[in-house]
């Protein structure tokens, strides 16, 4: 039996980072991975291959818009799906392999295989020939993060009802893609085939999409995924979905219980996803489960087990491969014995439509809800110099502050490069910033970045020089 101070039990972005910065501080670590490649859901079925699917839609979609430039483009421009799914997987195949190498350059044990607790320091890991071996830790993480969830009455058969992995790999464009949850995910991977000529339709059951971040954007990426052609059925509680042949009927009721039919030939479902502890044997090890199926952790992120740790979609909080890595940086430092803290308020959200769609902080909902005093500076991107040289003028920025300390207690934006844009928003907050501090900060012109400048001088006074 092999031992080691620190086993993963995963190799997603939490798990993956946690090794290397549990070998960089000198741990001898092995981490455990039931597929033959590397980077969990994220970087083969999630977060990479969809960013690869929605850069190369959008290619195709500005082509059509080359002409408002200047750019003529004679003959016809056709959709390779084929091409762009193999392009989509040479990404995966890269970034997977590039995890494989830092294993490697970090000398962290790769075991291929399932684990499984025998006990609270025993490992199983269980290989395709049925072969088992064992892996002794003095401390283990648990990183085996989600699966998608589905409906009760809703049978996925990975064909015409499917799921964000069936998504990512289909042969041909849909004609009508009916996809059943308004969420980060259904909306992105609804973007891509719309840009590719599919009908989209989206079923959601509360009252507006992207339901878990500020209304204002919320409002904002209606407005302008209807524009693009996208349609909604928000407060709908889909009650049947059902396939015959090729074509998929789902039924909703509104608000009111009047019935909704949508035919499609493909349903995409798309109603968050669960934490995966299947086959995982917690109990063997005393580990507890909460109700919703999430590992129990304290703040340090240990389990009921003092040596066993959890971290990323396993546990509580928002499902998202950067919060999963500061959590698996924040165990390994712990087990160094240094003291590391997250704040998981400034845990950014991005939603990675076209616009782009990205927040840290409160929303203006949970502020009044709180009964925080507040105020609020708004700026459209329709009034900067950058967003119009490059036609990308849908959006704003919207940063709301303490009413009499005039700290930014949340920052809001939607528009382009919104993304790469909510760093400085988070930068800004952790250190405590005042929205006159951003206000009072130089930013390049012309840039998108000069969005936030703007917004900050208008939560001072109204102060706005653009607008």
């Amino acid at each position: 039996m092999s031992s080691f101070d620190v086993v993963i039990i995963g190799s997603g972005p939490g798990g993956y980072v946690s090794a290397i910065r549990c070998a960089q501080l000198g741990l001898k670590t092995a981490i455990i991975e039931k597929y033959p490649t590397l980077g969990g859901t994220c970087l083969n079925v999630g977060c990479i291959p969809s960013k690869a699917m929605l850069a190369s839609s959008h290619h195709y979609e500005e082509l059509q818009h080359f002409a408002d430039h200047g750019i003529e483009v004679s003959g016809e421009v056709k959709v390779n799906l084929a091409k762009m799914v193999e392009r989509k997987q040479a990404v995966v195949d890269q970034t997977s392999g590039g995890v494989k190498y830092l294993m490697d350059k970090n000398n962290v044990t790769v075991y291929e295989g399932v684990g499984s607790f025998e006990n609270a320091t025993t490992v199983n890991v269980t290989k395709k020939d049925g072969t088992v071996e064992q892996l002794q830790g003095k401390n283990i993480i648990i990183a085996t993060g989600s699966k998608p969830s589905t409906l009760p009455f809703i049978k996925i058969d990975k064909e015409r009802i499917i799921t964000s992995t069936e998504a990512l790999k289909l042969t041909e464009v849909p004609k009508h893609l009916v996809i059943i949850g308004g969420g980060v995910i259904g909306l992105e991977l609804g973007q891509v085939y719309l840009r590719l000529g599919a009908k989209v339709s989206v079923v959601e059951f509360m009252d507006r999409i992207i339901p878990g971040m500020d209304g204002a954007l919320s409002k904002e990426l209606t407005k302008v995924l209807k524009k693009q052609g996208m349609k909604f059925y928000t407060s709908h509680k889909v009650k049947e979905v059902t396939r015959n042949g090729n074509a998929v009927t789902v039924k909703a009721d509104d608000a009111k219980g009047n019935e909704v039919v949508l035919e499609g030939d493909y349903a995409l479902v798309s109603v968050g996803r669960r934490p995966y502890t299947d086959g995982l044997n917690a109990d063997k090890a005393g580990v507890k489960l909460t109700e919703r199926g999430q590992v129990e952790v304290n703040d340090h992120l240990q389990t009921s087990v003092p040596t066993i740790y959890a971290i990323g979609d396993v546990v509580r909080g928002a499902m998202l491969a950067h919060k999963a890595e500061e959590e698996g940086v924040m165990v390994a430092e712990y087990l160094a014995g240094q003291k590391p803290h997250i704040d998981y308020n400034l845990i950014p959200g991005v939603v990675y439509t076209w616009p782009e769609v990205a927040a840290v902080g409160k929303t203006e909902e949970q502020l009044k809800e709180a009964g925080v005093a507040y105020k609020v500076g708004n700026f459209p991107f329709k009034a900067l110099g950058r967003a119009r040289a490059s036609a990308d003028t849908d959006g704003f920025v919207k940063i709301l502050a303490d009413a009499k300390t005039d700290e930014v207690l949340g920052i809001h934006m939607i528009g382009a490069r919104s993304a790469d844009l909510i760093a400085e928003a988070v930068t800004a907050m952790e250190f405590r910033a005042s929205a006159e501090d951003i206000s009072r900060m130089s930013h390049a012109h012309p840039t998108f970045a000069e969005a936030i400048k703007e917004a900050a001088l208008a939560a001072t006074e109204n102060r706005a020089l653009h607008v």
